[in-house]
């Protein structure tokens, strides 16, 4: 058995033994009465339960396995235990595959919702284009999931590209296969208004903000600093004369969020929280990263908006994911939202890290 296999089990032996001990603790008529020590307790063992349910099948065919093996010495029984040997083992190997998965990829497959930021970077007009050209594959990819999509905020330029766009994303699966876009994204391509036909270089970033639910980050409001103002840019005379720009400033950690997008002051309050507790839900997942062991520095999905993860080359029709070194010739096809089997590629990189990490 290999390393990482005999480290999933002994883990997963650690959950199955705290299960017991929250099954004990839960009949505990003192503990039954507490519901500040109940609902805890309870939230806990329905995280733990599906996948302490699959572990204790994995020992059942285990034993299944151990008693057909004695039955090899049998002449009478070898050829029927053999089969049954073949049978159980594949049944154990495709149980432990999903257990793994399941082990590492849980949390994150449990979050429906991320709001995700794109901006231009250097490259001027061009790079607020690529930066357009992000935000239709992001759409037409949510829409490939089923999934809804919600445009929080767009500023867009004369060309026809985004100063900026924020947008909420809700679906099953949104966390685990959105959260690897975060980064730098650099665009190699012929500008519409270059007449020498030479290749530009531009960028833009992206940043993708698992939406805590609202248990998750508590706002004082002492540590709040709001500020409201007319909204500028188009929308007639109603949108410059009605103060409903809204501007967040939490102190503590130096996060500013500004909503300009609804005419209701109140609406602009609404998106501006939301997208503060992701960043802040981001800026606490990310101290609390950087405090453990240097191992999960080097996990994909970390969402540094400085790294260049990918880069989009039109001429070649060449998409390259710098982190797993993985060139795909299907460009135009992604660009129309089919990030399918780019998603997997990550996901499967991911999860051997965190396997190894166990």
């Amino acid at each position: 058995m290999s390393d990482t296999n005999t480290a999933v089990l002994n883990k997963l032996a650690e959950l199955d033994a705290r299960c017991l001990e929250i099954d004990r603790q839960i009949s505990d008529p003192e503990i039954a009465k507490d519901v500040n020590k109940l609902i805890p307790l309870s939230k806990e063992q329905g995280k733990l339960k599906p996948l302490v349910s699959r572990y204790r099948q994995y020992r059942d065919i285990t034993s299944q396995l151990d008693d057909a093996k004695t039955m090899l010495d049998d002449p009478e029984m070898k050829e029927m235990a053999a089969a049954e040997i073949e049978t159980l083992t594949g049944q154990q190997e495709t149980l432990l595959e999903e257990i793994k998965n399941t082990l590492v990829m849980a949390d994150d497959a449990a979050i429906d919702s991320v709001i995700m930021e794109i901006r231009p970077g250097t490259g001027g007009d061009e790079a607020s284009l690529f930066a357009g050209d992000l935000y239709e594959m992001y759409k037409r990819y949510a829409d490939k999931q089923g999934w809804k999509v919600e445009t929080m905020d767009f500023a867009g330029t004369e060309m026809g590209g985004i100063r900026e766009v924020t947008l909420n994303i809700k679906g099953p699966g949104v966390w685990a296969q959105l959260g690897y876009e975060g980064g730098g994204h650099r665009v190699q391509r012929v500008p519409e208004t270059e007449s020498q036909g030479r290749v530009h270089t531009s960028a833009a970033t992206v940043a993708v903000l698992p939406e805590p639910e609202e248990v998750d980050i508590e706002i004082n409001p002492d540590d709040m600093i709001e500020n409201v103002s007319c909204a500028g840019g188009p929308g007639g005379q109603n949108v410059n004369k009605v103060a409903s720009a809204i501007r967040l400033e939490h102190v503590p950690t130096g996060i500013v969020v500004s909503m300009r997008d609804e005419r209701s002051q109140h609406k602009n309050r609404a998106k501006a929280y939301r997208i503060l507790k992701s960043r802040l839900y981001e800026y606490y997942q990310n101290k609390a990263n950087a405090e453990r062991s240097s191992a999960r520095k080097s996990m994909i999905g970390s969402g540094d908006r400085s790294q260049r993860i990918r880069t989009y080359n039109f001429p070649q029709n060449r998409l390259t994911d710098h982190r797993i070194n993985l060139s795909l010739y299907s460009l135009e096809k992604i660009m129309m939202g089919e990030l399918d089997e780019l998603i997997a590629a990550l996901q499967d990189h991911d999860k051997q890290q965190r396997l190894q990490n166990l």
